[in-house]
């Protein structure tokens, strides 16, 4: 099993990165009313998780439960077999795509891989059992089968409940958005802390 990226993908993703990093949201950059994630932060966690086994390449499903403007799945795009995402603000879910195609052509100008053809993104509360079967019937993939979860910090307790209870034994949830204090979730079990992952993140197994 192939443990590294090929470099030009990984040439896509600091692109990728660069592109949405320097549109972040809010009253005050990343520290206002929307947070947004920083893509580069969180490439050097994806590239832990590849190194050590935990996300494998074109075989992992990744859901993420809160995705903003879907970001977050673009750049999961290149490393999944499926990228989902789920946002309850329909206005933040729809600057989804004006930035792709934008990033589609800067993409195209650079002689870089656009993302693959995997995103499903969908409007509604992650903890909605409604929103689940409207994911099964577009994508054939149930809760239960999803390989890796993502949160930024803002209801990571309610979301952790939703993988300790309903995920697949084995299935990790990624929590953006931490520093030297670490949660502790009923189910799950700590894999990697913040200073192992880029500095910012923290991966939990289902026991």
């Amino acid at each position: 099993m192939n443990r590294t990226l090929d470099q030009h993908v990984l040439r896509s993703l600091r692109k990728v990165a660069a592109f949405f990093d320097a549109r972040k949201v809010g009253e005050v950059g990343s520290l206002g009313f929307r947070r947004s994630t920083d893509l580069l932060s969180l490439l050097a966690c994806l590239r832990g998780l590849v190194e050590e086994g935990l996300l494998i390449p074109g075989r992992s499903s990744f859901l993420d439960l809160g995705c903003a403007d879907g970001r977050v799945n673009v750049m999961m795009s290149y490393l999944v077999k499926t990228s989902v995402g789920v946002e309850l603000d329909e206005w933040t879910l729809e600057e989804y795509e004006p930035l792709k195609n934008a990033l589609l052509e800067e993409m195209a100008r650079e002689d870089l891989r656009s993302p693959p053809d995997n995103i499903f993104l969908f409007h509604g509360d992650s903890t909605d059992k409604q929103v689940h079967q409207d994911i099964l019937r577009e994508t054939g993939l149930s809760l239960g089968q999803f390989d890796l979860f993502y949160t930024y910090l803002v209801m990571h307790e309610e979301f952790a409940r939703l993988v300790a209870d309903r995920a697949k034994k084995g299935a990790l949830f990624m929590v953006y958005g931490l520093d030297r204090i670490l949660p502790r979730y009923d189910g799950l079990r700590l894999v990697t802390s913040p200073s192992s992952a880029g500095g910012i993140a923290a991966v939990y197994r289902k026991t």
